[in-house]
This record gives structure tokens, C-alpha cells and sequence, in this order.
């Protein structure tokens, strides 16, 4: 795969580089999020105890709870994706099957989404909400490890929060690491509106790494542009020498490769596991 320079490309062809409904087709995408929000609402069906936990005066900002039997069992956090303007926890509750059938933990937390909240605001409702799980997750059953995890805007997102205090590895799945290509991409700045000032200070690329483990996830079927995301931001890190794989998943493209969290012996499910050393 050549090289990719984002600033090279027109305007016209940035936009379409990080477009992966474009990518897929939208019907592939919306009925591969139909079937997403199907799975997860028999999944908070069946594990309604805990659910709709308020972090925050919000309306978005709650955290969906799946403790384990064993509490001191590990915890998959999961961020959903969405360009930070689309998606809910009730959409991707179906994404912590593959590490519940393992005996883990799971936990997605809840964000006001763009254009009512600014990528600002975002990060420091997801701080808020990791302040929140270290405080109060164990009166819900969970006190282990916090594996820390996203899909898409969730992949940069867990990249940006990876120093939380509670959070002990992470893995970023298809994620966007330098914002500034995306600053004049109509189908994500219209609504999201990156200013100079986050583009420099909310780029996981343009921050000092985190020391912990941190494996990064992508679809060799994926947009070039988003291949170029990952193999970059685990190339940043390796050059300081900061622990972490990157994961190739073959013929997945951005959609699809989400489907591995739902199986617990897949190759992603397993990069979890050994992130907490199970």
C-alpha cells in the first residue's frame, strides 16, 4: 500500500478518503447497524440490572453495566464510534458478547454527540465518565482491570483516555489518531467542527504516549486512508517504545471487523484477553 499524504489529496478526495459508509455502500452499513441494535437489545434485555447509569446531568451521558460473576473479573470497556456524531451504548452493547462469554466483565459508557458537543466537550464527558467507573463501578460488580476500547471515533478516543488511571491497556480498533484531515470533510466537520486548537491538542499523533499497552486493530479491507491511520499511530509509538501490537484483520473492512468482538475466540476477542494477561 502506497503512502498515504493527506495533504497532497484534493478536497474533494479527503473527503471520500475517510467516507466509509461511502466505502461499503449505506445499505451495507445501515443493515449492518440494524442487526448491531438488534443483538444489543436482547443483550440489555437479558442483562438489565444495570443499565442507564448516570454519570453526569446528561442526557447521553450514562453507563450500560455487564458485571461478571466475579467481580475482580477482568472489564472490557467499549466507546462506540461514529465520527463522534452518530451512534449510542444501545447500538453497541452487542460488542461486549465476545469477552462476556469469556467470563469478563463489560461496560459501555454514554456521550453527548456532535453538533451539540464539541470534540472538547466529548473527551471531558469520557473523563468524567472513567472518574465516575473508578469511583463507583465496584458497587455494580466490577473491580477488576480495565481493558479500554473503541471503534472508529471510539479508536481515537481510546487512544486520548488511555492515561486514565483506572484504565490498565487498551486496544483501538479502525481508529483516526491525526484530526486534521478530517477538518474539511463535509460528512464529519460540518457537524463536529474541529477547531487549530483541537486539531492540535486532541490528536493522539500530536501527544506524548501513554506507557501502557495499547494494540491497534484495522481491516486489511479497510479504506487506505484509515489503514494509514493505524499503521502510522503504531509506528509513533513503537519509535518511543511503547508497548502495544498492531493487528492486522484480514479482508475486514470497517464494518465487518466488528463483528469479531461478538465471538469469543476470535482473533480480536483474543487481543483483548491478552491484554489482560487471560
Amino acid at each position: 500500500m502506497p503512502d498515504m499524504n493527506w495533504m497532497t489529496l484534493s478536497i474533494e478526495a479527503r473527503n471520500l478518503a475517510f467516507n466509509n459508509v461511502a466505502h461499503v455502500g449505506s445499505e451495507f452499513a445501515r443493515n449492518k447497524t440494524e442487526g448491531w441494535a438488534a443483538a444489543s437489545k436482547t443483550l440489555r434485555r437479558q442483562r438489565s440490572e444495570h443499565l442507564d447509569l448516570a454519570y453526569a446531568r446528561g442526557e447521553r451521558t450514562k453507563w450500560d453495566m455487564f458485571p461478571a460473576t466475579d467481580p475482580n473479573a477482568p472489564c472490557y470497556v467499549h466507546v462506540h464510534g461514529g465520527y463522534w456524531q452518530r451512534g449510542s451504548k444501545e447500538i453497541f452493547a452487542c460488542m461486549a458478547e465476545g469477552v462476556l462469554a469469556r467470563g469478563w466483565s463489560a461496560a459501555l459508557p454514554g456521550y453527548t454527540l456532535a453538533p451539540d458537543a464539541s470534540l472538547t466537550q466529548i473527551t471531558k464527558e469520557l473523563l468524567t465518565a472513567l472518574d465516575w467507573f473508578a469511583e463507583e463501578a465496584g458497587n455494580h460488580g466490577i473491580a477488576g482491570p480495565v481493558v479500554l476500547s473503541g471503534w472508529s471515533a471510539g479508536g481515537h478516543l481510546t487512544a486520548f483516555l488511555l492515561g486514565h488511571p483506572r484504565v490498565s491497556a487498551g486496544l483501538a480498533i479502525s481508529g483516526l489518531f491525526e484530526l486534521a484531515p478530517l477538518r474539511d470533510s463535509t460528512h464529519v466537520n460540518d457537524k463536529v467542527k474541529l477547531t487549530e486548537v483541537e486539531i492540535e491538542t486532541l490528536s493522539p499523533m500530536r501527544l506524548p504516549g501513554v506507557d501502557k499497552p495499547l494494540s491497534i486493530v484495522y481491516g486489511t479491507g479497510e479504506l487506505p486512508a484509515m489503514i494509514a491511520s493505524s499503521r502510522e499511530f503504531h509506528a509513533y509509538r513503537s519509535q518511543a517504545h511503547l508497548p502495544g501490537d498492531l493487528i492486522p484483520v484480514v479482508k475486514k473492512n470497517h464494518f465487518t471487523i466488528l463483528d469479531e468482538l461478538r465471538l469469543p475466540n476470535s482473533q480480536v476477542t483474543r487481543a483483548i484477553l491478552q491484554l489482560a494477561g487471560t
